[in-house]
């Protein structure tokens, strides 16, 4: 689950990690008097959207009076920000964060990421804070730490001399790292984080490290006991189809194609979105019942699938072992009773039940195009759409 960079920046303030003076509003007209009440002569207006770029978007405005903090406020709210992180619908701006400017001599980049290839926590740090990452790892990957950090031993001094000698810093500033290293990993490892990402992670004239901007993730399956976290969750910002889905526990991503997909198992999930791919569509979404699946939570992800505008076709691809194939059918025959299949469906029944399944929707009447295996499945859901 990812959250704003406000509540990032609240979190970060619980841990004792210094950020910049801000609020957020929820209206335009409060702009003004928002940015006179945090005081100075500059001030940053941020558009608050669950994703990367804004400010080659346009969605982070320097303002150097607080006429132009006003007039930068009505532009941004209700706008949609069009980032290489949103596609091309963008995403529309409900939440305005103001800052007080900063007088920044360095700016770093630091990362913290749950790295599953080596099963650790990884700290990532680059002397080229507020650029995009990836184009700095592209051009100059000489220029990016990774430093893991083996989950039974946990942080060390050396770890953090390793950072601190790559970025350069000397005396009081790389104390200053080290200490700010410690509470970024406390906190990683407290909240359940993901991904915990500062950039920039700015150096003041003072000589002093504040987070100047952050973006933090939370391991879904921890949510539970992270309540305070959860609350943070903005659904304004979330698909609703994926919203509807999380409902029922169904593992479901929209994506941007036509061909709707309902498979059991996350591997055989990317399988099938990939040969819909050598097929030449595009998959509509990912969608993994799981294991645990019953007649509901199928029929749910039926209804799902046919109130997509998007989706032209749709493509059942289940090999059955814990999941039963009669329980598939069951659930098609239950969604049709109140969504009925106006699109067509393609189905491959492989596994347990699957003789049973098939005669459910046989005896039903139901137009089902059968597939023997994942090749031909793919074939005429391409050929449908």
């Amino acid at each position: 689950m990812n959250i704003h960079e406000y509540q990032a920046k609240e979190l970060l303030a619980s841990f004792g990690i210094a950020i910049p003076k801000g609020q957020v509003i929820l209206e335009a007209n409060q702009a003004k008097a928002t940015a006179a009440k945090l005081g100075g002569s500059l001030w940053v207006v941020k558009a608050q959207i669950h994703a990367g770029g804004r400010g080659k978007a346009g969605g982070v405005k320097i303002c150097k009076t607080l006429d132009e903090v006003q007039q930068a406020a009505e532009t941004l709210m209700g706008s949609t920000l069009v980032t290489h992180q949103t596609g091309e619908t963008g995403k529309v701006v409900r939440r305005i964060y103001i800052e007080s400017g900063i007088d920044i001599a360095h700016e770093y980049y630091l990362s913290l990421l749950v790295d599953r290839e080596k099963e650790s926590i990884s700290f990532v740090v680059s002397p080229d804070g507020g650029m995009d990452i990836e184009a700095v790892a592209a051009n100059t990957p000489e220029r990016i730490l990774n430093v893991s950090i083996d989950m039974a031993s946990g942080l060390s001094g050396f770890h953090i001399r390793k950072m601190i000698f790559f970025l350069g810093l000397t005396d009081n500033i790389a104390k200053q790292f080290g200490q700010l290293v410690t509470k970024l990993y406390a906190m990683f490892q407290q909240t359940d984080a993901s991904l915990l990402e500062l950039n920039p992670l700015v150096c003041t004239k003072q000589g002093k490290f504040i987070a100047l901007d952050a973006k933090f993730s939370v391991d879904d399956n921890a949510l539970y006991r992270q309540k305070e976290i959860l609350a943070y969750r903005d659904l304004g910002e979330e698909d609703e189809k994926e919203i509807e889905a999380s409902k029922y526990h169904l593992n479901y991503i929209a994506l941007d194609g036509s061909i709707g997909c309902m498979v059991n198992g996350a591997g055989l999930a990317m399988a099938t979105m990939d040969i819909i791919r050598l097929k030449g569509q595009r998959p509509a979404n990912f969608l993994d019942v799981g294991g645990g699946v019953t007649v509901e939570t199928v029929c749910e992800a039926f209804k799902l699938l046919f109130d997509d505008v998007h989706v032209k076709a749709v493509l059942v691809n289940i090999f059955g072992g814990i999941v039963r194939c009669d329980v598939i059918a069951q659930g098609l025959l239950e969604a049709v009773k109140t969504h009925p299949m106006q699109v067509p469906v393609v189905m491959r029944l492989v596994g347990t039940n699957e003789k049973e399944g098939q005669q459910l929707i046989a005896d039903a009447g139901l137009d089902v195009r059968w597939a023997k295996d994942l090749d031909e499945a793919a074939t005429l859901a391409a050929e449908a759409v």
